[in-house]
């Protein structure tokens, strides 16, 4: 009787938690809520017959991306989102009972890449206000250790990795691919660009679904020593990235003022959240991403149902004991989160005093 592989059988599949269509506001995923350039939108609306009809240029992306990222070409791989570079670079380094290591909480697929390419995972815990362990991960690298991942900044938490911290996890793991998740950057601003090539095991996944915009259109890049990439050239599909895309790209990154402004728009914008969510009396953490944590504690269940009804999605985060994940979408949407929060919290208060006065049976 045909089966898959074990470790195909006993994944857990990721659920993404797309909204529903009656979901006004959603702020459960860091998408954009400003959305794409408008150049972008007229040179989608542009393509005709023919060009729908080829197969697409990748390298042309490519060379456009290196250009923006000031690597040579042979350093940079387009790819179908992010996601599909973490799998590649699962497939060409990861043996079965070969070992990942990640720092919790992180983004799920980590791990199912790892899982599915046979792979032991070995999670390290944040430290305190979700600081990363340096000394835990490198205390934990073994001989089978062949990919350690750092999301920088993290998601969920927005906490972002020293360049001193991340080279002594390189240095201690010599024989590992060190993956830096720089999918937040623009929110942040800086990277390990420039140390890529020179250390041979590093490398870096950008994406073009936060800042740009253009989640829908999945592209990422992966940035890595040119021996390295062109490995991986050597297994990946020729025409992963589609047509669209390559053509939305390409005026996305002509319309740089567009992005900056965007970015300037949401540091202003989650600053002005945050200190608004801690007036009502809620913990929120420092973020350098397009989202911040919050904790709720044991009021998150009813504040999230009543957000719900309201048409507003927040991100419940359960590896977060009482958080969720709020994306930062534009001003006006912020404070329109900011009175449902404060309504909520009105209802909740009217119910306990409900409850509170109602007689002894």
């Amino acid at each position: 009787m045909l089966k898959p592989r074990k470790c195909i059988r006993e994944l857990s599949p990721y659920h993404s938690p797309l909204s529903p269509d009656e979901i006004e506001l959603r702020l459960d995923m860091n998408e954009s809520t400003t959305g794409c350039s408008p150049r972008v939108l007229a040179r989608i609306q542009a393509l005709d017959a023919k060009k729908v009809a080829l197969y697409p240029a990748r390298e042309r992306g490519e060379l456009m991306v290196s250009r923006l990222l000031g690597r040579p070409p042979s350093q940079v791989l387009l790819t179908n989102g992010a996601d599909e570079a973490i799998d590649l670079l699962c497939r060409a380094y990861i043996e079965p009972d070969d070992e990942l290591l990640i720092n919790t909480p992180a983004f799920p697929m980590y791990e199912i890449f790892a899982r599915a390419a046979g792979a032991k995972v070995t999670k390290i815990p944040a430290g305190p206000d979700f600081s990363f362990p340096v000394d835990e991960v490198v205390a934990a690298i073994t001989p089978r250790t062949r990919l350690i991942v750092i999301t920088n900044p993290n998601n969920p938490t927005g906490a972002v990795t020293s360049d001193q911290d991340i080279l002594k996890v390189c240095r201690a793991a010599p024989d590992s691919a060190v993956l830096v998740d720089e999918a937040y950057f623009e929110f942040y601003g800086q990277t390990m660009l420039a140390v890529v090539g020179t250390l041979q095991s590093l490398f870096i996944t950008r994406t073009f679904s936060k800042a740009y915009g253009l989640a829908g259109m999945r592209l990422g890049v992966l940035i890595g020593a040119s021996e390295h990439i062109g490995a991986i050239r050597r297994m990946i599909s020729p025409f992963n990235v589609n047509g669209v895309a390559v053509a939305a790209l390409e005026e996305a990154l002509r319309d740089q003022k567009f992005v900056n402004d965007y970015v300037a728009q949401v540091r202003s914008t989650r600053e002005w959240f945050r200190e608004q969510i801690q007036e009502l009396g809620f913990k929120s953490w420092p973020s350098h991403a397009n989202f911040v944590l919050v904790s709720l504690g044991e009021q998150k269940d009813a504040i999230l149902k009543q957000m719900r009804g309201w048409g507003i999605a927040l991100r419940d985060r359960p590896d977060c004991e009482g958080c969720v994940r709020i994306t930062i979408g534009k001003q006006q949407e912020m404070e329109v989160v900011v009175l449902a929060f404060k309504q909520a919290l009105t209802n909740l208060a009217a119910a306990d005093t409900e409850t509170q006065e109602q007689p002894a049976p």
